[in-house]
């Protein structure tokens, strides 16, 4: 990339930034195991995601978390590069497994410490830290019980969000209970696509109706042991569009929505399953289940890449499988179809139907990063999808959409789950064989935006 044209990049980003209402928040996302490394130090238990990533041919190359970006040891060096590149807000996950090492019981002092350094460390450098309480990596003592699919789960998660809660709450008072619950529900419990990787009808409807569950109760704890605690949840809501114009196609299409984008925003800020589903969770809920799942919320945190194309597959337990994107639609370097109007669609949509303050928790795409010849990374592809989406969030804002902020996937490249380290979302390059962070282009352009958007504050 010639100067001329990065110096075009950033007047486009200064542009932009231009364009967002005084206030409205910047920053990124990450996720513990993603990340973390470390996996055996300090006491850390074994996740669900330890355990799938050493059976042949769950993830690409065989790659696995156990070193992924070593955040916990270079997380001065990570949070310093979101300082420098202005962000206010971190949303990052705490690891389950790191601070009860079995999930319940015996909590691990060296775990709750990391993260005491960690936040401390977010706060002095400016940065609002929002902390998101399960990132889909559950310990793996509580798998062996059952894990979702045991009722259990959701107090012993209540637990678990007491002791992050009392630890933390006098420093963080923004908070995320699950981040994505329908992909690593549909993933995990009817694809094998995900931890656990069990395929039944009855455990993905149970595993469901539990996370729920512990979202609410989770939401009672951090309410009464933060003082001004923001709650909210995380969840990835993007069109359903039928493959082809079939009723199989269609009707594919309906069951994944409920699925993907209704079982759980639903119940949890509207007191009710969509109707494809009230009827099959009947046997898995209690008295008062609904009431202790619906509790306010502060915010709807949401994760947007694209809309997903549904066709009938007889082989998947409910009758759905991804489709593709038409041939000629724009697509990222994985084949993820970009469609940035949806974005603005969407963003519309769930302000009316929730009726709460949205902040995009992931954004982004992957590229094929490679430093040039002079350890550049010119990530021109990124930059395109990030202008293009940011664009449609502004315009969903001037429609109505009640957006107060956004934080990119990814800070960094990391363990993308099945795709291992083949796949790279981040702003800053990570080597994965020296660990060096190098900050790409996109990093520099989001830097720009950032400034434009402050500098109206």
């Amino acid at each position: 990339m010639t100067g001329a044209a990065r110096t075009a990049q950033e007047l486009a980003a200064r542009e932009l930034g231009r364009g967002f209402p005084a206030g409205f928040r910047w920053g990124a996302s990450t996720s513990a195991y993603q990340i973390e490394g470390a996996a055996a130090l300090d006491g850390r238990g074994p996740s669900i995601w330890d355990i799938r990533s050493r059976i042949k041919g769950k993830t690409a190359n065989g790659d696995n978390g156990d070193v992924a970006a070593d955040h916990y040891h270079r997380y001065q060096e990570d949070i310093a590069l979101m300082r420098d590149a202005g962000m206010q807000v971190y949303r990052f996950s705490t690891a389950w497994p790191r601070i009860l090492p079995r999930g319940r019981g015996a909590i691990n002092p060296a775990g709750l410490d990391f993260y005491d350094r960690v936040i401390d460390t977010t706060l002095e450098a400016g940065i609002e830290p929002w902390l998101c309480l399960y990132h889909w990596d559950l310990p793996f003592a509580l798998e062996a019980v059952g894990g979702w699919t045991n009722r259990d789960s959701a107090y012993w998660f209540a637990d678990y969000a007491a002791v992050v809660a009392q630890r933390y709450g006098d420093r963080v008072k923004h908070y995320v209970t699950f981040n994505e619950s329908s992909v690593f529900t549909v993933f995990g419990y009817s694809m094998d696509w995900a931890a656990p990787g069990i395929i039944d009808k009855v455990a993905h409807l149970k595993a469901t109706h539990h996370v729920n569950l512990a979202h609410g109760l989770g939401v009672d704890v951090l309410r009464d042991l933060v003082k001004g605690a923001s709650i909210g949840c995380v969840h990835n809501n993007q069109r359903v569009i039928p493959e082809k114009e079939t009723a199989e196609d269609r009707n594919a299409a309906a069951w994944l929505d409920a699925f993907w984008n209704g079982a759980f925003p639903d119940p949890q800020n509207l007191g009710h399953y969509p109707p494809l589903l009230a009827e099959l969770m009947e046997p898995h809920m209690q008295a008062g289940d609904l009431a202790r799942i619906c509790r306010p919320c502060d915010f709807f945190g949401l994760n947007h890449y694209g809309p997903i194309f549904a066709k009938a597959e007889p082989k998947n337990i409910w009758g759905f499988g991804w489709g593709s994107a038409p041939e000629d639609a724009d697509k990222t370097d994985m084949g993820w179809p970009i469609f940035p109007e949806e974005f603005t669609t969407e963003l519309i949509h769930l302000t009316k139907r929730y009726k709460l303050p949205i902040y995009i928790t992931e954004n982004g795409c992957n590229t094929d990063d490679v430093p040039d010849a002079n350890g550049v990374v010119n990530d021109a592809k990124r930059i395109t999808y990030l202008t293009r989406y940011i664009t449609a969030m502004l315009k969903a804002i001037t429609q109505g959409a009640d957006v107060r902020g956004y934080m990119v996937w990814s800070l960094l490249d990391n363990f993308e789950w099945g795709s291992g380290y083949t796949n790279r979302f981040g702003l800053i390059h990570v080597d994965f064989e020296t660990l060096k962070r190098t900050p790409k282009a996109s990093y520099h352009w989001y830097k720009e935006l950032i400034a434009a958007s402050r500098a109206k504050a």
